[in-house]
C-alpha cells in the first residue's frame, strides 16, 4: 500500500475478515505470501487505496467469473474480498522448473490485482505453448504444464542458456513477465561493489 483515504479502515487478519484461519495463513506462508492479510474498508461515500508493485513492473487487474486463477510467487498483490486464496501444489516438476514447491490458487468471483518484474502481458494458448519457468506470473487452471528441455537436446538447452521451460498444454490464458528475478541478480550482483566493514 502506497496511500489511501483517511476514512478507508484497515483491519489485519490471517484469513478473510471475520474468519481468520493459522492453517490458511501458513500455507500463504509456504507460497511465498505474506502470513497477514490486510482488508480495506471504504466509507460509504467511498475511497482509495493506491498499491504497488514489490519489483519494478506492470501491474494487472482480472476479474475471476467462478473460476481458478494459479499465480506465482510474489505476483499476488490483491483481491475483493469475495476471492479465496488458497495454496496449489504444483508437484515436484515446480522443483525442477526452479519454481516454488506450492503456489496460489486464486478462486470464485472478483477481482484480482497481480503484478510483474518488468512489463506484463498475456498469451492465448490453444493446443501447446512454451513459456521460460522464469517469466510466468498466473494461469488459467484450465490448462496443464510440464517441464521439458527447450532445446533439442540437454546439451544444447543448458549451453544456450535456457535450460527448464514449461510446456502448457490445453486452452487458456497464460501470463508472462518480461524479465526474470533470478537472472537480473545473476547479472547486477558481479557490479556490486563489496560493502565495507
Amino acid at each position: 500500500m502506497i496511500a489511501m483515504s483517511a476514512d478507508v479502515q484497515v483491519e489485519t487478519t490471517t484469513h478473510k475478515r471475520g474468519s481468520g484461519s493459522v492453517l490458511r495463513a501458513v500455507k500463504r506462508l509456504l507460497a511465498g505470501e505474506s502470513f497477514f492479510l490486510n482488508h480495506y474498508t471504504a466509507s460509504g461515500a467511498g475511497g482509495d487505496v493506491w498499491l504497488a508493485a514489490t519489483l519494478s513492473g506492470d501491474m494487472m487487474t482480472y476479474d475471476l467469473q467462478q473460476e481458478n486463477l494459479i499465480v506465482q510467487a510474489g505476483s499476488f498483490v490483491a483481491c475483493d474480498d469475495s476471492v479465496n486464496v488458497d495454496m496449489n501444489w504444483q508437484g515436484l516438476k515446480s522443483v525442477f522448473s526452479g519454481e516454488r514447491l506450492f503456489w496460489l490458487n486464486l478462486s470464485g468471483a472478483g477481482g484480482v490485482v497481480l503484478s510483474s518484474f518488468g512489463a506484463i502481458y498475456s498469451v492465448e494458448v490453444d493446443g501447446e505453448y512454451i513459456v521460460d519457468t522464469g517469466h510466468i506470473v498466473a494461469f488459467n487452471e484450465t490448462l496443464d504444464f510440464k517441464i521439458s528441455k527447450a532445446g533439442a537436446s540437454w546439451v544444447s538447452s543448458i549451453l544456450g542458456g535456457e535450460g527448464f521451460v514449461c510446456r502448457f498444454q490445453g486452452q487458456g490464458t497464460v501470463w508472462c513477465q518480461s524479465h526474470n528475478g533470478p537472472g537480473f541478480g545473476k547479472a547486477l550482483g558481479p557490479k556490486l561493489r563489496p560493502r565495507s566493514a
